[in-house]
């Protein structure tokens, strides 16, 4: 009888344990999460519904000073501006070149320093991360002064190029090779440390089973590490490629050193930033940035899936 009665609260006790176990763990993970969604309520959700609703509203002009919901027309307005194709070819452009490079950089300078001697491969971490040290404004100041013919150390390239000014480098047929070198320097070295962070998470005993199997370094790199970090790379590629769409401190100012080189609105973020400054038409600013999110949205959907980023490991843990 006794033995009976331990099983039946035996039995009642655990799934009362389990019970109280799921909610201390629903618990602690909402307050490691608060924090992040008050931050994202005030630095995204609020801002993007507020272009939503401001891009549904009618832009005042001096023959009808008149607002209220102008339904899609924002949306019309941006996407039959003269402006419009041209700026994201722009930006098609950069991408086609700087994401491969970069992404091929990251990937195979850290599979190169997590192949490496403790030593070497802690002197090497260090010196990757300066360029990233040089970041925003101190970065475009470097870049100015080697892309100036008349003082740079590299004057040779551009002398050989035919250009003998500022103005004369920076042109619009040179500017994705510019921001290319511009974005790949700048960031190349904090997404190799972070890449590496990934590689130093494989288990040892999974790099040791492979080369008891007889795999070389090229095959342990390709077969085993690439696709163990496949999520990191994701993540490199996504966050990169967000940064790319929202390129605009670079080449306004470039434009403003080189005394308008290049158009005024070369990169979408700059359209936006007409619309609402130089037209004073929000409307259509607001509609810009939505429309950039959706691209953006669009794309990284596509890396998460094909990357297995935020998805479960092959064991279902």
């Amino acid at each position: 009888m006794s033995e009976t009665t331990t099983l039946l609260t035996g039995n009642k006790r655990a799934p009362l344990g389990r019970s109280r176990a799921r909610r201390a763990e629903a618990i602690g993970a909402w307050t490691l999460l608060a924090p992040y969604a008050v931050l994202f309520l005030i630095g995204a959700a609020i801002p993007i519904g507020y272009a939503f609703v401001t891009s549904l509203q009618k832009a005042p002009t001096p023959v009808d000073p008149t607002t209220g919901f102008g339904g899609l027309d924002s949306f019309v307005t941006v996407v039959t501006d003269h402006r419009f194709w041209s700026t994201f070819q722009n930006i098609a452009i950069v991408m086609a070149i700087w994401l491969p490079i970069m992404v091929l950089g990251i990937v195979g300078l850290a599979l190169l320093l997590h192949a490496s001697p403790n030593r070497f491969g802690g002197a090497m971490r260090f010196i990757y991360y300066i360029p990233g040290a040089l970041g925003g404004i101190a970065n475009f100041v470097l870049w100015v002064y080697l892309l100036d013919p008349q003082r740079s150390p590299i004057a040779f390239l551009w002398q050989g190029m035919g250009a003998s000014s500022f103005k004369e480098v920076v042109t619009p047929g040179n500017m994705p090779g510019i921001l290319t070198a511009m974005l790949f320097f700048q960031g190349v070295g904090t997404w190799i440390i972070v890449v590496n962070g990934g590689l130093n998470g494989i288990p040892e005993e999974v790099l040791e089973a492979a080369k008891l199997d007889g795999a070389n370094a090229w095959q342990l790199a390709w077969r085993v590490k690439l696709p163990i970090i496949r999520p990191w790379i994701g993540y490199a590629a996504l966050m990169n490629i967000a940064y790319g769409f929202q390129l605009f401190l670079e080449p306004y100012l470039l434009r403003q050193i080189s005394s308008g080189a290049i158009p005024p609105e070369w990169a979408p973020t700059q359209l936006g930033y007409a619309f609402a400054f130089t037209n004073r038409d929000f409307p259509a600013a607001a509609a810009m940035s939505i429309i950039l999110l959706l691209i953006t949205l669009a794309i990284g959907w596509v890396i998460v899936r094909k990357s297995g980023l935020f998805g479960e490991d092959e064991r279902g843990n």
